[in-house]
């Protein structure tokens, strides 16, 4: 990462802020960036109940200006390939033209009180670029009741390679914040691409 961008120092404290692994973190995040400087970016930790067990991970998406970068990190216990808890981190680049698609749903309370400007309740950012596809197939019918033809299948096919749900209660108002503003950035890099 470009050691002089503010953008970049305010990643690095995020990153920091998370307090989830944040050495094994970064170095897979700058390894990912490279030099190129950092238009936005979105840090997210969630911690997750399995059974027992309570499990944390970290997602780090980061906007250049060329590139689409996923950082996800998970904490495995021990078991019975390894004998000590381990962590595993993975990046994915993705060129910016190949980003399809950028749904941002928003839940607001009280949505006849609504004021612009104020905070959803919680944001759910759904980035695709055709690595992923949920296919969802149902049987096809005609109108005709009483026809007992095979029609086929009836379905659609959705670009669903990264989901990622952020809200106030659970992760305050500032990720929430930094969520919309990595949100309007990658679907306004991508407009840019496509004129």
């Amino acid at each position: 990462m470009a050691k002089t961008s503010t953008t970049t120092q305010g990643l690095r404290s995020a990153i920091e802020r998370s307090g989830y692994y944040p050495a094994l973190v970064s170095e897979a995040v700058e390894a990912a960036v490279g030099g190129e400087p950092i238009r936005s970016y979105l840090v997210h930790q969630e911690t997750t109940f399995d059974q027992n067990e309570v499990r944390r991970h970290v997602t780090v998406l980061v906007l250049t200006g060329n590139r689409f970068i996923v950082s996800h990190t998970d904490e495995q216990a021990a078991d019975s390939t390894s004998p000590t808890p381990y962590a595993t981190t993975s990046t994915e680049s993705v060129k910016l033209g190949r980003i399809s698609s950028v749904v941002v749903s928003r839940v607001v309370a009280n949505p006849e009180q609504y004021t612009p400007g104020t905070l959803p309740r919680e944001v759910v950012l759904t980035i695709g670029w055709g690595a992923v596809s949920r296919i969802d197939l149902e049987p096809a019918a005609c109108g005709d009741p009483n026809c007992d033809a095979d029609h086929g299948y009836t379905g659609s096919s959705t670009a669903d390679d990264l989901s990622l749900r952020v809200s106030e209660a659970g992760d305050g108002p500032e990720t929430v914040r930094q969520a919309l503003t990595f949100a309007q950035a990658i679907s306004e890099a991508t407009a840019d691409i496509a004129r």
